[in-house]
């Protein structure tokens, strides 16, 4: 007999379309269940191939539109914390404006053929870590730096790169992709730019110029036109304008908290902690795989050490960007402390008037820079490289090349269906000494230090890249060491909650056992209850060899691969640096040797299974 109650929690049925969809099934053999699957299919195919045609938008203001009269231009973006997303969205508003056909378009979403014919391509697109795209454009950025891609005689183009100058591949995605589609014969509509500290500042003009090269380019009267809109996956994201340098999340809640307690031993040289906290009120609701922005302040030592090391007045006020603080709150509360931008260093380097500092900006110097540069906070800066008092930094000045002090992002630890009006997190405090001085993480800091019935500044944050699959007979397998193991927590109590038939198998590592075992005995209760399936876990320092999840996975690799061709899906969270890389590598040397393929096909079918949603990852 059919489980009501096995209707997945996120289908998107009304509540009652799911009671006689229950209803139906209900008494139903197999064979009938399997003729009603195969007749809904059949309709789903028709009916999706109508609504491919039509181009609508989910949102009802925007209408079918008639066809443009002038080639329509392709905005691409890819986008890993909503910068570059913005962005596109700018350039679309200003396309639209000056009456451009245009269509906006996630990288993911866009199908690669589509290459082979495009004639105009705007791609807005950011740079993480050491050089890699952002997950959502993976597979775009993989393909056309392949031997792969297609000759774009037809094409004309423009990049719009994002990235952090603090790293030594700085927009590197952006320059890669603009130098490969010329040598793939495109044509550039007008220079690369290359993003860093203060967005508003080259990225506007920048579009600003692009729109009127389309309008002379098209010769298009200044008049409104039919645009042809392509909906963004999580269409509460469009905007009509580019937030300014310094503004945060425009819906924010102050969350009380309910608990916050370390779930690492004291031994542990990391301090976790699991925090609660109470979203009653607030109106926000969230998704497994989605993360929690959460705004916090400097840590008061090093304010007040910078403060001093400056001489400012701290009551003084300043003014920057259409917001005043006194210096104090500038400094503890709005500035990006830990990070240089490269604009900063240089412009310290000529007042300090210091040959080595200047040296070390030369273009033949960055690895040597970076590797300088990116432990540095700015109390360094002022100390390694003191300034005449002729010569010293007036606060303005200085605070207007510091980064803002942007909200941290957390992937979201609970599932709401389970804890209610609550959202968890799983944090790591980020502490070190280096150089004679104790470094902290700002926003984990705060949380770390933030006690019970204190209010914290929180928004929700979608990932549609990041969901669990509709269908809850689907098979999920979990990759998730260190606090990338918290949407996981999230994943098992949806999938309890809905009452889920598909198995979950998770695979977990830290360094100890004893110390580090993050949510040891819930896993153990969800075994027992039957909500996970299966666990691996990785220790890597209680043995002589280091023995880390990628590991696991190849010890695991046949009925791994049995899972992944039964059509389970996969996730994977947490570094991107070295963990994510590696478990990649090895999913590759799984498939390639089950397959009996070699691994540059096996890279294919990864590929492939990125591209249905079954191989998903959200890695920082």
């Amino acid at each position: 007999m059919a489980n009501r109650s096995a209707l997945p929690a996120q289908a998107p049925l009304s509540s009652l379309s799911s009671v006689k969809l229950a209803e139906l099934c209900e008494g139903l053999d197999s064979a009938s269940l399997w003729w009603i699957s195969g007749y809904t299919a059949a309709s789903a195919s028709y009916k999706s191939a109508a609504e491919n045609a039509a181009a609508l938008t989910s949102e009802a203001k925007y209408k079918e539109p008639a066809p443009a009269a002038e080639p329509q231009s392709t905005i691409l973006y890819g986008s890993q914390s909503g910068n570059a997303e913005r962005l596109a969205m700018a350039v679309f508003e200003d396309l639209k404006a000056a009456g451009v056909g245009a269509r906006v378009l996630r990288a993911d979403a866009y199908p690669l053929k589509a290459l082979k014919t495009e004639t105009n391509l705007y791609v807005v697109i950011s740079t993480q870590g050491d050089g890699d795209p952002p997950e959502d454009a993976r597979t775009l950025v993989e393909h056309i730096l392949s031997k792969r891609a297609p000759q774009l005689n037809q094409l004309n183009f423009a990049v719009l790169g994002l990235g952090d100058s603090s790293y030594p591949k700085f927009c590197w995605v952006g320059k890669n992709l603009d130098e490969r589609f010329a040598e793939l014969g495109g044509t550039r509509l007008q220079a690369r730019a290359d993003v860093d500290v203060d967005i508003d500042s080259v990225a506007l003009p920048w579009i600003s110029l692009l729109v009127e090269r389309e309008k002379l380019r098209l010769k298009i009267a200044p008049v409104g036109a039919s645009i042809a809109f392509l909906p963004v996956r999580d269409s509460s994201k469009l905007i009509t304008k580019v937030e300014p340098k310094l503004a945060t999340a425009s819906k924010t809640f102050e969350a009380l908290v309910l608990a916050n307690q370390r779930i690492t031993t004291d031994k542990s040289q990391k301090n976790i902690r699991h925090i609660e906290l109470s979203l009653q009120g607030s109106n926000l609701s969230y998704q497994p795989g989605d993360a929690l922005g959460v705004h916090g302040s400097n840590s008061p030592e090093l304010a007040a050490q910078i403060l001093d090391a400056l001489q400012f007045d701290g009551a003084s006020l300043v003014n920057i960007a259409d917001q005043s603080h006194s210096v104090e709150t500038w400094l503890s509360q709005r500035l990006d402390l830990r990070k240089l931008p490269r604009k900063l260093v240089e412009a310290h380097a000529l007042r300090a008037e210091c040959d080595a500092l200047k040296a070390l900006l030369q273009p033949e110097r960055a690895p040597v820079y970076a590797e300088k540069i990116a432990n540095m906070d700015l109390l360094d800066l002022i100390q390694r490289y003191p300034i005449k008092p002729s010569n010293r930094w007036d606060s303005a000045a200085l605070f207007s090349l510091l980064r803002p002090l942007t909200p941290r992002l957390y992937s979201i630890a609970s599932s709401q269906a389970a804890v209610g009006d609550e959202v968890h997190l799983t944090v790591a405090q980020l502490k070190y000494d280096l150089h004679g001085r104790t470094r902290v993480g700002a926003i984990s800091n705060s949380l770390a230090h933030a006690n019970i019935d204190a209010n914290v500044r929180v928004f929700v944050e979608r990932n549609e890249r990041f969901r669990l699959p509709i269908d809850g007979a689907r098979d999920i397998v979990m990759i998730g060491p260190g606090t990338g193991v918290a949407p996981f927590r999230s994943f098992v109590q949806e999938r309890a909650e809905a009452g889920a038939r598909g198995r979950n198998w998770l695979f977990f590592g830290n360094p100890h056992f004893r110390e580090d075992f993050l949510y040891q005995l819930e896993w153990q209760q969800a075994l027992k209850k039957g909500q996970l399936h299966r666990m691996d876990v990785a220790f890597s320092r209680d043995q002589a060899e280091k023995v880390y999840v990628q590991h696991r996975l190849l010890t695991q690799a046949q009925q791994l691969y049995q899972w992944i061709e039964g059509g389970a899906h996969v996730y994977v969270c947490g570094d991107a640096n070295q963990m994510a890389k590696d478990v990649d590598a090895s999913l590759r040397q799984i498939i390639a040797k089950e397959k009996a393929i070699d691994l540059e096909a096996a890279g294919d079918y990864l590929s492939q299974l990125s591209s249905e949603q079954r191989y998903q990852r959200d890695i920082y």
